[in-house]
């Protein structure tokens, strides 16, 4: 039988009246809360058919960067619903839910032609027009975020024949690091110290360290040779060599390493490579109570090598171990003099062989040009099998030259062999400042003073200011994260959703704000959450069964 057609059921008006009086009420009794919609950046198909209709799909990345208010009845005002605080081996797990009521038509008609207008793949296009399932609701009066886990719509039940409200089920906001960054300061800081946190610790300001070698007079400790790594070692050995006749004794230090829990030698880099030695001395290796360790070493009699180095400024902002350059030597350059005759080069004389030359190269002889009009003088020189120069060839006798011109011989690095050039190793310290600078070969064919420098930090000076949940990148390994915290007075960068380990010594870069700074160390684990690793029950346990023994169940 059909429906009485003098009775409307509802009509628009009295819908439109009951629809006003609901937004009434909820202005008067509600609370202003701020609505949060989901925003899914990734997702992974778990399971479906070419057919739609089956289909399920796991939100694998999602990021809450808008916000509406809208004002809302709390259903649950005598406090929050929900299993309450529950004490687990892991914290506290806090349980709590709000029940909370908005209007369909604000909701419809302030909220829902935003959500619109974003991508589909942002959003659900086939629920714009609701609450969703996973967005978030920010509390103020409790100062807190609920995620939404149902939305009824068909309570009161269809009045007049229409439903005027939502009612969203919420449950406290755990956070699986999600980017909440919503512009409130209020809402964003909610979520601060909020999932896994690791620590950055940077450098902003460097400075280049500078050093000076000194230079042998012969006699000196050429190479050393670790014939014997020695093991159980538990500090550092010391290393002396024997008496040198000039009194300038050697000296060296020994590096231990840890090898499968035993302690070894792993090179021995000398501080002074002494002189005045006519014969390989001695080494004997002495204390840190380990055994077994033995090393030879070779000299150099006749050339100059580095002797030793002096930091003359330490420098900073070493966050990583610098490489420290030594010149090329070049040995002795080769000089000659000439004579004229009828305005062209004689007779060369050589006055200094010079060493290191190379009898396989064609050694190039430079004569100065003629102080007038005429033609310069070319030639070659001839190197001896000691490596010195002999004589000169003049393929070119010049014209015009009315003195002896000046005459320089080639002696690049080039042309010479036989040189070794210098290699020096440094060490820094906790302050990122060179502490050492210790010599692995202290080459041969030097003359003179001997450049040598440090290369220059990575970056002589942070700049800019880390935005909270902004994307920071690390240039060299390409690991992202976002923005905790930045203590600009501290240097120390909090960040999460890493998606690597930051190196040491490369440069962190803030997407937005372009800020740059170079990482000095970097904490992996979330040392601002003691259940993060377990630690607490980790370090009682440790007091129980200590497992860096070797036999944690007995004395041997």
């Amino acid at each position: 039988m059909a429906l009485n057609p003098f009775f409307l059921q509802g009509s628009q008006g009295e819908q439109r009246l009951v629809q006003d009086l609901i937004n009434e009420q909820l202005r008067i009794f509600g609370v202003e809360v701020a609505y949060i919609p989901r925003k899914v950046i990734a997702e992974q198909k778990l399971y479906g058919t070419s057919d739609i209709s089956i289909d399920l799909r796991e939100i694998q990345f999602s990021k809450f960067d808008d916000n509406f208010l809208i004002e809302a009845y709390v259903n649950t005002y005598e406090g929050y619903s929900g299993a309450g605080d529950i004490l687990t081996k892991f914290g506290m797990s806090l349980r709590d839910e709000l029940t909370i009521t908005i209007s369909k038509e604000r909701f419809e008609d302030f909220i829902s032609p935003f959500l619109e207008v974003l991508p589909d793949a942002e959003v659900d296009p086939d629920a714009i027009s609701r609450p969703r399932e996973g967005d978030l609701v920010y509390f103020p009066l409790g100062q807190r975020l609920f995620e939404v886990k149902f939305v009824e719509h068909e309570d009161p039940f269809y009045q007049l024949g229409k439903g005027y409200v939502y009612e969203l089920k919420c449950e406290l906001y755990e956070y699986e690091d999600e980017i909440v960054d919503t512009s409130v300061d209020e809402i964003d800081r909610v979520l601060d110290e909020e999932g896994y946190i690791t620590t950055l610790s940077l450098i902003g300001v460097g400075e280049t360290a500078t050093i000076s070698a000194n230079a042998t007079n012969g006699g000196y400790v050429r190479r050393l040779f670790l014939n014997n790594d020695g093991s159980g070692y538990t500090s550092v050995p010391t290393v002396s060599f024997t008496a040198s006749p000039t009194n300038n004794n050697a000296t060296a230090v020994a590096i231990t390493t840890n090898r499968g829990g035993v302690y070894s030698i792993s090179e021995i880099l000398m501080t002074n490579v002494g002189s005045g030695y006519t014969v390989p001395p001695n080494i004997t290796i002495s204390g840190g109570k380990g055994v077994g360790a033995a090393a030879t070493c070779s000299i150099e009699k006749n050339y100059i090598g580095v002797a030793n180095i002096a930091i003359t400024d330490s420098g900073e902002g070493y966050p990583t171990i610098p490489r420290v350059f030594v010149e090329r030597p070049t040995g002795t350059a080769a000089q000659a003099t000439s004579s004229i005759n009828n305005g062209s080069v004689g007779i060369v004389t050589i006055t200094n062989g010079g060493t290191f030359y190379n009898p396989n190269k064609t050694i190039v002889v430079n004569f100065s040009a003629p102080s007038g009009v005429g033609s310069t003088a070319t030639g070659h020189a001839v190197v001896g099998s000691a490596g010195t120069i002999t004589s000169v060839v003049v393929s070119f006798a010049g014209t015009g030259y009315t003195s002896p011109p000046t005459i320089s011989i080639g002696s690049s690095f080039s042309d010479k062999v036989g040189l070794n050039t210098a290699v020096l190793k440094a060490q820094i310290n906790s302050f990122n400042r060179i502490s050492a600078v210790r010599i692995v070969d202290p080459g041969n064919g030097y003359t003179g003073v001997i450049t040598a420098w440090v290369a220059n930090p990575p970056r002589i000076s942070g700049v800019g200011t880390y935005l909270f949940n902004e994307e920071v990148i690390g240039e060299q390994s390409r690991v992202s994260a976002r923005v905790k915290n930045w203590d600009v007075d501290t240097r120390v960068l909090k960040v999460g959703i890493n998606t690597g380990v930051f190196y040491k010594g490369e440069e962190v870069v803030g997407a937005a704000s372009s800020a740059r700074y170079v990482v000095s160390t970097y904490e992996t684990e979330d040392i601002y959450d003691p259940y993060a690793q377990n630690d607490q029950i980790e370090t009682i346990a440790d007091q129980i069964l200590d497992f860096s023994e070797s036999n944690p169940f007995g004395s041997y």
